[in-house]
C-alpha cells in the first residue's frame, strides 16, 4: 500500500454520496471540531455505520491530502482552514 502524502490526489472522479455529504458538514464547520456523531446527524446518514464516517474521511483525506482534516482525539475531526479552497472545488 502506497504511502500517503500531504499532497491532494490528482483523482478526478466525483465524490460518493456519503463523502459529499460529510464534506459539506465539515466545510460548514471549517476551524472547527465535529463530532462523529454530528457528522452523522448532520450529513444524515444516521442509516448507515457509524465507522461509514471513519471511511468516508479516509477518502477525503486521499483527496486532499492527509494533512487537510485533522483528527481530535475523543472529540472528531476537523477541516483545516488551509484546505477550505480545495474542499469546495470537491463540492
Amino acid at each position: 500500500m502506497p504511502a500517503m502524502s500531504g499532497r491532494p490526489s490528482e483523482a478526478t472522479s466525483p465524490l460518493g454520496p456519503t463523502e459529499h455529504a460529510v464534506l459539506g458538514v465539515l466545510v460548514m464547520h471549517a476551524g472547527r471540531v465535529v463530532s462523529r456523531q454530528h457528522l452523522v446527524r448532520m450529513a444524515r446518514i444516521g442509516h448507515l455505520s457509524l465507522r461509514r464516517c471513519d471511511t468516508a474521511i479516509v477518502s477525503l483525506r486521499r483527496r486532499l491530502g492527509s494533512t487537510a482534516i485533522q483528527t481530535v482525539r475523543s472529540r472528531g475531526w476537523m477541516l483545516l482552514l488551509s484546505a477550505l479552497d480545495e474542499a469546495n472545488k470537491l463540492l
